[in-house]
């Protein structure tokens, strides 16, 4: 598989075959008004054009409709016959956006031989879970390719750390951000991610992305890459790639 991190949670995955857009927001920088101050929002260009981002996309994959997950330029932009799947509540407003081909992942979906499976994520903790809304996280599953957990918007907590045991995943993903809302994580920060990589499986790979996209994040890739080093977290462990940095991976046993 080939997954490249285009920016923030915006991924574009090579798997079993198909191309698959994830959580696309092409917002030029600083489009979008700052959330606590520091800066207008997005702090950072794409770093690619969205022309070659969206080169040979089969299928979109949406968790949530936060600005930063599917932006309005998106919207615009991404073709809309192309299938996309999305959380449970969102298919009516994403089918007003223009596009014919949606459907939303309940439980489990398998399409062109890849399973999609719903996992459950918390958008925060405590009052500001309701500010933030329902989001999801995703496992994506193929044969000869390795298994992926991609957790999303989410804070580590107990349905987390239950998929990670059961599923025992290939690749895990994660928000490193450490953003807030109210004071209140609404992502994972550094001890967080780092505490991923502990209850991990000993040939799982760690992939932190949404970093230093957001005025409201408290982590960026050099602070979470001290603590790690400070934690003892090799670094084919735990991954933090640039924007627009492309990874190459396989299954353990390919």
């Amino acid at each position: 598989m080939k997954l490249q991190l285009l920016r923030n949670a915006t991924l574009k995955l090579d798997y079993a075959g198909l191309t698959i857009l994830i959580d696309p927001d092409f917002a030029p920088k600083h489009s979008r008004p700052s959330f606590t101050g520091r800066s207008p929002n997005p702090m950072t260009d794409l770093p690619v054009s969205t022309d070659e981002i969206l080169r040979g996309v089969e299928l979109v994959l949406v968790s949530h409709l936060h600005a930063d997950h599917f932006d309005k330029v998106a919207q615009d932009l991404v073709p809309k016959h192309l299938p996309l799947v999305c959380q449970p509540g969102d298919e009516a407003r994403i089918r007003s956006f223009g596009f014919s081909d949606v459907t939303p992942l309940t439980d489990e979906l398998t399409i062109d031989g890849i399973q999609l499976t719903r996992r459950e994520g918390n958008h925060g903790s405590g009052p500001v879970l309701e500010k933030m809304g329902q989001v999801m996280g995703f496992s994506i599953e193929a044969d000869g390719e390795p298994s992926i957990y991609w957790a999303g918007d989410t804070i580590l907590y107990p349905p987390v750390r239950e998929t990670i045991a059961t599923t025992q995943p290939d690749i895990i993903i994660t928000h490193s951000c450490g953003a807030k809302w109210d004071g209140i994580h609404i992502v994972m920060d550094a001890e967080q991610t780092v505490e991923v990589c502990g209850i991990a499986p000993d040939h799982s790979k760690v992939i932190a992305t949404h970093m230093e996209a957001l005025d409201h994040a408290t982590v960026s890739r050099h602070d979470l890459q001290a603590y790690a080093n400070a934690h003892d977290i090799a670094k084919h462990r735990l991954i933090i790639p640039d924007d627009g940095e492309t990874l190459h991976l396989t299954a353990p046993n390919s």
